[in-house]
């Protein structure tokens, strides 16, 4: 290496120090590619799905299996046993009307079980941000222990008055006869009840087929329990009544549950022929509500007066769709700004920001300490201008430093201006006796490189510090300081 050339001192740069990426190995270029989830995968309330969304039951689900078995059983005992002497002694029509019966009901059980009763969704943070503002503002501030009222509003629906109650899990105000499901943890519009024995709310959307079910099930155990008699009598005629029970013991099982069952299904599909014809809910009996008659205070908004026109409502009125489109994908999340209630989200973001620039101006002050240090071993080379020194995009160190901005360090306030006369008056000072030349060993010459070299290297005096062996060492272990520093 020629003694003046600073060939390879000029090509060694600083890598540019990146405050904002996460990960020093994360590349800027590789993004990984997330795949696309569905809602019903991220579904808040307590709900169990198949078949990629498109069933959706509660959790509680095993009543629903016992019921299933119960109604698999029963009617595939009566086919298997009963059905065949009956269609020869009495008429063939007794199997075909049973497997109606049966497959219209296993039909509306499951569209009950498997469908959505008419889950509302819930708010979204902003929505429900700024719902609390609006609370805040019609509640007022409170204060001396003042307790605002509960949370509803008031509406009014064929002129009665409806309150409305907001949730505090769904963050929103109910819409007139709905209510929230403790089970599974939904607000249900137009909410009849949480029914374990089909595994699902009983809701707006839902609750004809739910009505079918139990109608359908009470035909049918009526059906099953009577034929079943008829088939134990017809035998009991010819080989006695002991016998006709060893002879067909599956007889026995089908009335047995029948006729403990058939209380309970029929009784529930009176009371809910009841509800349908005066138009409500099982939750709004079981609270007393509303009056049937017009004529009282808190008589039923809801329901038009006449018992056909309430029942063509509830069975034969269209379906609406659902509202929380579990089948959905998820949109990309987009960084949205929560809304400050206590200022600790404001504090935080300051505080990441002013760390960021103290470690900015921490790496930048070692910088500026190490080239002023370096600055006299540099000054062996004369024919060196300021012109050529200067980099393209870099900074002097006699030129005024630029505004801080994130992300594009500057030096500290604290050195606005650092001139070659300043460092070698501060930092390495020089000793007036020794008016020859200055010699310093490998072990005292410090190594860091040269990073700034734009101001004019104009001095009094003129060191030679090292020979061209010397220079080769200080040059190489120049390099090294700036692997050094740069991986920093």
């Amino acid at each position: 290496m020629p003694p003046g050339g600073g060939g390879p001192m000029k090509d060694c740069e600083y890598s540019q120090i990146s405050t904002h990426s996460s990960s020093p190995m994360e590349s800027p270029h590789k993004k990984k590619k997330i795949a696309a989830r569905r809602k019903w995968e991220v579904f808040p309330g307590r709900n169990k799905f198949f078949c990629n969304g498109r069933i959706m039951m509660a959790r509680q689900t095993g009543v629903f299996y016992l019921t299933l078995i119960l109604i698999l059983v029963t009617s595939g005992l009566f086919f298997a046993f009963d059905c065949p002497y009956l269609a020869v002694k009495i008429t063939p029509a007794i199997p075909v009307v049973g497997g109606i019966l049966f497959f219209f009901v296993m039909g509306t059980l499951l569209r009950t079980s498997f469908s959505d009763p008419g889950v509302l969704p819930r708010a979204t943070p902003d929505e429900a941000a700024d719902l609390e503002r609006q609370i805040d503002i019609a509640n007022g501030t409170s204060s001396g222990g003042y307790r605002p009222p509960p949370r509803t509003k008031e509406v009014i629906i064929n002129g009665q008055t409806v309150k409305l109650k907001y949730c505090f899990t769904c963050k929103i105000f109910r819409p007139p006869r709905a209510s929230h499901c403790s089970l599974c943890d939904n607000c249900v519009e137009r909410f009849d009840h949480h029914c374990p024995w089909v595994g699902n709310c009983v809701g707006k959307r839902n609750y004809r087929f739910f009505y079918m079910f139990i109608l359908s099930l009470s035909f049918l155990t009526v059906f099953i329990f009577a034929f079943v008699i008829t088939h134990v009598i017809l035998r009991s005629q010819q080989t006695g009544f002991l016998n006709a029970l060893k002879d067909s013991p599956a007889s026995v099982l089908e009335a047995v549950v029948c006729f403990f069952s058939v209380w309970s299904i029929v009784g529930l599909s009176g009371f809910h022929t009841y509800l349908i014809s005066s138009n409500q809910t099982t939750n709004e009996d079981i609270k007393g509500s509303w009056s049937n008659k017009r004529g009282k205070e808190n008589y039923n908004p809801y329901s038009y007066g006449n018992i056909f026109t309430n029942c063509c409502v509830a069975l034969c009125g269209p379906i609406s769709p659902s509202l929380i489109d579990r089948r959905g994908y998820i949109l990309p999340d987009t960084p949205q700004p929560a809304a400050p209630s206590n200022g600790m989200a404001a504090y935080g973001a300051t505080q990441s920001q002013s760390d960021m620039c103290d470690q900015d101006q921490c790496i930048q002050s070692t910088k500026f300490v190490l080239q002023a240090a370096a600055t006299p071993l540099l000054q062996s080379e004369p024919s060196l201008t300021s012109d050529e020194l200067h980099l393209p995009g870099k900074p002097g160190l006699g030129t005024p430093c630029a505004s801080l901005t994130l992300g594009q360090p500057t030096p500290p306030s604290s050195m606005p201006n650092l001139s070659a006369e300043a460092v070698l008056t501060d930092i390495l000072p020089l000793k007036e006796e020794h008016v020859g030349h200055q010699f310093l060993t490998p072990e005292e010459a410090p190594s860091p490189p040269r990073m700034l070299a734009g101001s004019p290297l104009a001095h009094s005096r003129t060191m030679h510090i090292l020979g061209l062996a010397s220079q080769d060492s200080l040059h190489e272990d120049s390099v090294r300081g700036l692997v050094k520093l740069s991986s920093v």
